[in-house]
């Protein structure tokens, strides 16, 4: 489970001057893990945080947070840990917004997977299955929302689901693109410092 508060660090987001939203923040940081390992903080909080003044007092404490959620995050990963979820709001939020969320989430995650110079064989296993089948279902639920019609039982059934879906979907991009990581630069289990 997440340490990291939805609102506190989409707050701190705002502050900083940063234009991306936390799931979809969150959702990059998970395909970058899946891809380039615990290296991969560096660049993606440069990404978060690309346009925002270095000297604004508010992006030191947004940097901060987004180094807990990197942690976490690699934690989780790393260790398989059934715990690991995507960052999206509270459950008692309302149905719409935990929709764009995971819709963002999913953004971030595809944009990860594509972008930062991918090496042939990334891309090539992204044309493979489980991965191709993922990125195709991420895809689609890019254009999640409510629907009316499904009643609030019915929608929240189909969010908990595609939440899942999710989870065990950056899992698995995880565990398949292990062998194609590149080596660690640094010794040690733990993820290094963002900077």
């Amino acid at each position: 489970m997440q340490t990291t508060d939805y609102d506190e660090l989409e707050a701190a987001l705002r502050r900083a001057g940063s234009t991306w939203e936390v799931a979809q923040a969150h959702g990059l940081l998970c395909s970058r893990l899946a891809a380039e390992g615990r290296d991969a903080g560096s660049g993606w909080l440069q990404q978060v945080l690309e346009g925002t003044d270095a000297d604004n007092a508010q992006r030191g404490e947004c940097e901060r947070l987004l180094a807990e959620l990197f942690a976490g995050s690699y934690q989780q990963l790393a260790e398989r840990q059934s715990a690991f979820a995507p960052l999206l709001p509270d459950d008692d939020e309302p149905a719409p917004r935990r929709a764009q969320a995971l819709a963002h989430w999913c953004e971030g995650f595809l944009h990860g997977l594509v972008s930062g110079g991918r090496n042939e064989a990334v891309r090539e296993r992204l044309a493979q299955e489980p991965l191709a089948d993922l990125v195709r279902d991420l895809l689609q639920i890019t254009r999640a929302e409510v629907d009316e019609g499904d009643g609030a039982e019915g929608n929240e059934r189909a969010y908990a689901e595609l939440v899942e879906y999710v989870r065990v979907a950056a899992q698995i991009a995880y565990e398949e693109l292990a062998p194609l990581r590149p080596p660690a630069s640094a010794a040690g289990g733990a993820p290094g410092p963002l900077h």
